[in-house]
């Protein structure tokens, strides 16, 4: 059946029944493994897409997995409970834990295969892993049609909507460990007046996803459900970042030392499409570079605006990102491959880009 007749029965689904989703249960994932290839993952080293750590009889889905039992309340204003501690700047948040990363890498992985995920990048040695392309089937009509049709042919169904989310593990001064996660999501839309083809667009970062699965994470490393939406709930610092000009050179400014700024600019890049191929957190430098969404050639991404039209055999852009203490606060700038100062138009977008991410 194409791609139309499944659209036609969706709506008919929608117009027949129910189409809310149960509010206890507004996440369900299940990986897209037939799905159409939304971009070429810009992963480290172009890996080959395995299997190996597949849940054994498919994905588990977050509805059929029980997070924990929940215990007494605990206050809203605690940040920290045992050695788990989150801290929140904006719309980003991010956990410490005082556990040592080898320790805690294989929950993580296990932690997305339970929740519905296959992982498409396994990097212990950089401390990056990343999900791929999934569905959040809680989001389909749940009505008699959707019931009955869903059973036999599932593919029939679709939300139009793909998330992919990316973890990164840090070792921080006092040997424990940072954890981030970082969401990335695709839309399916009409490319033409006509609507006779769909095309795959980068969609908004979505904080709240990010957070729930931070707060599902913590559930998994101990803490109770309570427990955990107290931490999650807890406040945001104001807006402490804005765009400037040094020497001649743009640059993002941030009115917080440089173990927090370091930790935020991190979380940044990884939201905004940057891929992290190596640190050196004692030189301030992160060392990125950049991958086009590519799902279907004809339609750009969100970051051909940033840099112009790609093209399909274009080349990943590659960067350094400085990140550089001064005081009480911190400065961020742009570099080139050979660690030039870049002084470019890019080189000012890209710091807009950062500092509104940073917000």
């Amino acid at each position: 059946m194409n791609h139309f007749s499944r659209i036609a029965l969706l709506s008919l689904s929608m117009t027949l029944g129910a189409c809310s989703v149960l509010e206890s249960d507004k996440i369900d994932y299940k990986s897209s493994g037939k799905a159409p290839t939304l971009e070429v993952p810009p992963d480290l080293t172009q890996l080959s897409r395995e299997t190996r750590y597949a849940v054994p009889g498919g994905p588990v889905t977050a509805s059929s997995f029980k997070l924990g039992q929940a215990t007494d309340t605990v206050p809203t204003a605690v940040t920290s409970i045992g050695d788990v501690r989150i801290e929140r700047a904006g719309t980003q948040r991010w956990l410490v834990i005082n556990r040592p990363a080898d320790k805690l890498w294989e929950p993580v992985r296990d932690f997305w295969q339970e929740n519905g995920f296959l992982l498409a990048l396994d990097q212990a040695n950089l401390g990056i892993m990343e999900t791929d392309w999934a569905e959040n089937r809680a989001k389909l009509p749940q009505d008699i049609i959707r019931g009955t049709l869903g059973k036999v042919f599932d593919s029939l169904y679709s939300t139009g909507e793909r998330d992919k989310f990316r973890t990164r593990l840090e070792r921080n001064a006092t040997g424990g460990t940072d954890i981030f996660i970082s969401h990335r999501g695709m839309l399916e839309v009409y490319d033409s007046a006509q609507k006779d083809r769909t095309v795959w667009q980068p969609r908004a970062v979505d904080p709240e996803l990010e957070a729930e699965f931070l707060r599902r994470l913590m559930v998994k490393l101990g803490v109770t459900h309570e427990q955990s939406k107290a931490l999650i709930s807890a406040g945001a610092l104001k807006n402490t970042s804005r765009v400037a000009t040094v020497n001649g050179q743009p640059v993002v400014q941030i009115d917080e030392g440089f173990d927090r700024a370091w930790r935020r600019v991190g979380l940044s890049l990884d939201r905004t499409g940057f891929t992290v191929e190596d640190r050196d957190r004692s030189k301030g430098i992160y060392f990125v570079r950049y991958v086009e969404p590519n799902a279907d050639k004809a339609e750009p991404g969100f970051f051909s605006k940033l840099f112009g039209p790609s093209k399909a055999d274009a080349k990943p852009l590659k960067y350094r990102i400085a990140v550089v203490s001064q005081g009480d606060s911190t400065v961020v700038s742009v570099l080139d491959n050979a660690g030039a100062p870049d002084t470019t138009g890019t080189a000012q977008r890209i710091v807009k880009v950062i500092a509104e991410d940073l917000k």
